[in-house]
């Protein structure tokens, strides 16, 4: 997954708060939601594509999905995660 030499250095690309990285759970979470195409990002795209992983940034209000190994530190591509994480 992600290394923690890279996490030391990555942060979200619009506030710079630190990420950690998100449960096995969430994750589970979060695909169940992608397979119901229930999950948008915050840009309001329906996410289509399963996660391996992700980054979740210090307040809890974004996920950056993780995929091929590659964290998608995209503002548009963020997935909200209010009333998310009350449900693992």
């Amino acid at each position: 997954m992600i290394k923690p030499e890279l996490l030391d250095i990555l942060c979200c690309p619009e506030t710079k708060q630190d990420l950690t990285v998100a449960d096995a759970s969430l994750i589970e979470k979060l695909n169940q939601k992608i397979e119901k195409r229930e999950l948008k990002t915050r840009k309001g795209e329906t996410v289509t594509q399963k996660i391996e992983g992700g980054l979740i940034r210090a307040d809890k209000q974004f996920l950056y999905a993780i995929r091929s190994n590659i964290p998608v530190m995209l503002i548009d591509e963020a997935i909200p995660l209010i009333g998310i994480l009350s449900l693992v």
